[in-house]
């Protein structure tokens, strides 16, 4: 039997992302998301128009997508209601959002200089993708989201997740962090409370006894 549901959130499950990119003062902003679709070596990205990481890559034009496993929820999780813009919305404010200049420091994660973008890298995320911006446009008639369009110019991959003898990615050894309706998962596993989901009223479903 299927019922016809006004859902009101359509996060069915895809990988979390940190994406870093550079302030106009040259210092760093880190950001999750997990509206992120790639293709070939294009990722499209959805982010809202008036965050920080939108105006970062429409200037800078360069990013950094940096895939965390699922062991970095921790790390995630305390980026969740951060922002670098200290231009507090109404929308942010309602959220419990709150303004930190240093997004690494917050997180406790490390910063590493890239090879090719002005960007940095996660250090501790498994997966380090350098991109360059080639397509930005509004995604709602509201212009209230932004779809980015990048192209990967380096991977950097820890030695261990690669199948030997070849470039691709071990599939069973990476387990990468999933975001399902605002909520961490890991390995089919639900991994902790998020902060996300609480601050958006995400209703959960009793266990079953």
């Amino acid at each position: 039997m299927h019922r016809v549901v006004d859902l009101k959130v359509l996060y069915f499950g895809t990988p979390v992302v940190l994406i870093s990119t550079r302030n106009p003062d040259g210092s760093a902003n880190l950001a999750p998301m997990s509206s992120a679709w790639w293709l070939g070596d294009q990722c499209m990205l959805g982010m809202g128009t008036s965050s920080q990481t939108t105006r970062n890559l429409l200037r800078e034009r360069e990013c950094v997508l940096n895939l965390p496993s699922s062991a970095l929820v921790g790390a995630v999780d305390r980026l969740a209601l951060l922002t670098g813009s200290q231009e507090m919305t109404p929308h942010r404010i309602e959220k419990g959002y709150r303004y930190e200049p240093d997004k690494f420091g917050a997180a406790d994660l490390t910063a590493v200089p890239s090879d090719v973008v002005g960007a940095v890298r996660v250090a501790e995320c498994p997966i380090q993708l350098e991109c360059e911006l080639i397509d930005a446009r509004p995604f709602d008639e509201g212009n209230h989201a932004t779809a980015h369009t990048v192209r990967v110019v380096r991977a950097h991959v820890e030695e261990e997740l690669i199948v030997a003898g070849t470039d691709h990615v071990d599939s069973l050894g990476w387990d990468p962090l999933i975001m399902k309706f605002c909520e961490f998962f890991g390995g089919g596993d639900q991994l902790q409370p998020s902060r996300l989901a609480k601050a958006w009223r995400i209703p959960q479903a009793m266990p079953a006894r």
